[in-house]
């Protein structure tokens, strides 16, 4: 097994399952139904036991609730991620659309989020009838996130960990390790295909070649140029401060109630130099 066969794999499951479309009876608008979400992945493979793996226990990372691959996997190999960038409609709708998000966006982030969840679930099997074992921390029973100020993490001794808007598995920064790409002003992770998207990841027992170089420059690929934060509608992202995740989330909850069952915003991640590549750093 290597991860260009991995690679292949999710590419043939975007264009073939018939997921990667808008289903006709969810569509928002007429013209929406088969829309396109994602254009072709992109991947990067890291060693189970890479070190920097470690360091994502670290409360200024993903925190001390950040399960290890051994300890999602046990006899863990490899860790592979993947980024599906949205397609140019999706994209550019959404940086058309106002304060609010354009309906591909919302498509895109829920339907889209189903893709990607089904494209997990399928990949996990594939490893598995490949003659290996594999799990994807995303759709795992034992995955848990908490998205405001709530505690829903212990540790070893059942004391309740102190942490808000995280969980024990973050796709970013574990796509961050498997050399993926570097954090942005909006704490999006900006690839080589852009900040625009969704990721995914699986770990498997397979011993792959790591194919990942891990940035020592958390912020390398951003050039801090603020457009971000002047696209955020609810204020939460400043070059001074970074991104505020409660006024954030307080913005996507309106939305919520607005767009429901669907829910987005997008707006730091679209009509922004680094939406669909790494921006050119600026002369000095």
């Amino acid at each position: 097994m290597e991860t260009t066969e991995i690679l292949d794999f999710i590419e043939t499951f975007r264009k073939t399952s018939g997921w990667n479309r808008v289903p006709r009876e969810k569509a928002l608008r007429r013209d929406l139904s088969g829309m396109e979400m994602f254009d072709p992945p992109l991947a990067g493979t890291a060693a189970a036991n890479d070190p920097s793996f470690l360091l994502l226990k670290s409360r200024e990372a993903v925190g001390p609730q950040f399960l290890l691959p051994g300890e999602w996997l046990p006899g863990a190999g490899s860790v592979v991620s993947f980024f599906l960038p949205f397609t140019s409609r999706v994209r550019e709708a959404n940086g058309k659309s106002g304060p609010e998000p354009a309906p591909e966006w919302l498509h895109g982030r829920i339907e889209g989020q189903e893709f990607i969840d089904r494209l997990s679930r399928a990949l996990v099997e594939h490893l598995r009838e490949a003659g290996g074992d594999a799990v994807s921390p995303a759709v795992d029973p034992r995955f848990a996130s908490c998205t405001g100020r709530n505690t829903v993490f212990r540790d070893q001794n059942g004391t309740p960990l102190p942490v808000t808007f995280t969980s024990n598995w973050s796709e970013r920064h574990v796509a961050f390790v498997c050399g993926l790409g570097t954090f942005g002003l909006s704490k999006g992770l900006i690839t080589s295909l852009g900040v625009a998207g969704r990721f995914g990841s699986v770990i498997t027992s397979f011993p792959l070649v790591p194919d990942n170089v891990v940035p020592e420059d958390l912020y390398g690929n951003c050039t801090l140029c603020g457009e971000c934060a002047a696209k955020c509608p609810a204020g939460a992202i400043s070059p001074e401060k970074g991104k505020d995740h409660v006024l954030c989330s307080e913005y996507l909850g309106l939305m919520k109630e607005k767009h429901s069952p669907r829910y987005g915003c997008g707006k730091c991640q679209t009509g922004v130099p680094c939406e669909k590549g790494i921006p050119a750093k600026r002369q000095r």
